[in-house]
């Protein structure tokens, strides 16, 4: 299997991990479609790294919950992108307190967006992915989906949940040639991070943590996921790679 040039799906594409794949994306020579709830930032992003990667690419505004809205975008997707050969799940959200605080709209968003949105959209593109030697999905999982977090527990039930998803459709698809993994970053800058940092003293307790004591960038989260969804990869799936600075070895 040589180069993979077949476009890719990235939800969540607008900005941060989800943003930083779709460019990683592109780099590597692959047409991209950014779909996100934030129109303006994924059609920005995709005209960016259209000029400067010299590959097409399109920004959608997509909500990942609304399976029903999934044709329309797939078909736009191919309609700049050609082929559809790839599926990075970068769509997430995150809860914020513990079990007793939890409300059910909560819980459901949260499970709607970080797992049931990637089990249909797989389901969705399965024609596609089945097509094109060399497909490949990759969902953005979380340190949170082998270790507790007390204060999120919908976004660790979620993201453990995408871990046994990954297992069970690596073992479904692989008679199609599809591969299934997943990347779990660990305190990585980003947005959703962000919030974290309004508590004084977090971010210093947080970059501590990890054995390499820094955060961790998009880039270096899209770095593994481009490593997942390529030629190089072509015997790796039902797998996670859990790229957290060291922070899980040492738990």
């Amino acid at each position: 299997m040589s180069g993979i040039t077949t476009g890719v799906i990235v939800t969540g594409g607008a900005s941060g991990i989800g943003s930083a794949c779709g460019a990683a994306l592109a780099a590597a020579g692959r047409p991209v479609a950014l779909w996100d709830l934030d129109e303006a930032a994924a059609v920005g992003h995709a005209d960016r790294v259209a000029k400067e990667h010299g590959v097409p690419a399109i920004g959608l505004r997509v909500d990942v919950r609304d399976a029903g809205a999934y044709p329309e975008a797939l078909e736009q997707s191919r309609s700049v992108l050609g082929g559809l050969g790839g599926l990075v799940h970068a769509a997430g959200v995150v809860d914020s307190g513990s079990l007793p605080g939890l409300e059910p709209d909560m819980w459901d968003l949260v499970l709607d967006v970080n797992l049931r949105a990637q089990a249909l959209l797989v389901r969705a593109m399965l024609d596609d992915l089945r097509t094109h030697q060399g497909s490949a999905v990759v969902g953005i999982a979380s340190i949170n989906a082998v270790v507790g977090n007390p204060a999120n527990p919908a976004y660790c039930a979620s993201k453990a949940g995408l871990l046994g998803l990954t297992r069970s459709l690596a073992a479904s698809l692989a008679t199609d040639g599809i591969r299934v993994n997943a990347v779990c970053p660990g305190y990585i800058e980003t947005p959703m991070l962000a919030k974290a940092f309004e508590r004084p003293g977090n971010r210093a307790k947080l970059e501590s943590r990890p054995p390499l004591k820094r955060l961790g960038t998009p880039d270096e989260i899209a770095g593994a996921v481009r490593f997942l969804m390529g030629a190089e990869a072509s015997y790796i799936t039902g797998t996670h790679l859990l790229v957290d600075g060291g922070l899980t070895a040492t738990v």
